[in-house]
């Protein structure tokens, strides 16, 4: 007896701590992929206002980059020449309400923070264009998202759709940059490319990761599934590999992770 409840003890301890592990997979992944969706969101708006209201420093500009600072989302476009500074600025509340976005049109210099978002994308632009590990489809756009927080420097690269009715998971890289923003590792995250069409209303959807993928929804893929679900009016999306099934509900934008053991018995309970 005492064997057994030693035991039962192991075990309870074994399964708290996986489950203590999955949540801190689960608040990761969400974190991250609300940070690309807010960076996402400033650029589109930021895109938004420019071709709206300032065409002349739309002709200006050589490209962008989003970030957020505290509750504010920033939308930064830059020159064209090698060394550029900002040809405008727009910022953002949490709302990305247009109305009361702030623009700044004064001459600057980039911050120390705007100086190495920039300098990172600079060197995953380069990348892009000379990597054949790079892929590039009909109807689609490679969208950089640089991200520095304390522990790392990154830029995701989503593919996102040229046309409307069409969802794009896949095809999405991340390149990690050092300290000295030096690029040290690239990486394609989803082995292949996945376009869902929602022309015909769907209130649940799902797709596969390959091994090389993971065991977990992206953060990209939590960013796309913010960004665009809401347009589809998708109430779930499954993500589903070997050993897990990742539910992300479009709704409340939350994450729940279970592994493929404990979903088959919820689903046999139905």
């Amino acid at each position: 007896m005492k064997f057994k409840a030693l035991f039962i003890i192991a075990s309870c301890t074994i399964s708290l701590a996986k489950a203590q592990n999955i949540d801190k997979v689960t608040a990761t992944i969400v974190a991250e992929g609300k940070l690309l969706y807010q960076s996402e969101m400033a650029s589109w708006y930021g895109t938004d206002v420019l071709q709206a209201r300032f065409k002349q420093k739309g002709a200006e500009s050589g490209g962008y980059f989003s970030y957020s600072e505290g509750a504010q989302n920033k939308c930064v476009f830059f020159g064209k020449t090698n060394n550029p500074d900002p040809v405008i600025t727009f910022t953002f509340n949490q709302n990305f309400d247009i109305n009361t976005v702030i623009v700044d049109t004064t001459a600057r210099q980039f911050t120390k923070t705007e100086l190495e978002l920039f300098k990172i994308r600079r060197t995953a632009l380069k990348a892009i264009n000379t990597d054949t590990l790079f892929k590039k489809y009909n109807n689609t756009s490679l969208n950089l998202i640089p991200l520095i927080d304390k522990e790392s420097k990154k830029v995701f690269v989503l593919t996102g759709p040229n046309v409307t009715g069409t969802i794009i998971f896949g095809n999405d890289y991340l390149l990690t940059f050092d300290q000295s923003n030096q690029l040290i590792n690239t990486k394609r995250l989803h082995k292949n490319i996945i376009p869902i069409n929602y022309t015909k209303e769907l209130s649940e959807t799902t797709h596969s990761h390959l091994p090389e993928t993971g065991d977990f929804i992206t953060s990209t893929d939590v960013c796309t599934l913010m960004l665009y679900s809401k347009f589809a009016n998708w109430g779930k999306h499954i993500v589903i590999s070997e050993n897990f099934v990742n539910i992300w509900d479009c709704q409340k934008q939350l994450l729940a992770i279970l592994t493929m053991d404990a979903f088959k018995k919820t689903a046999d309970k139905h």
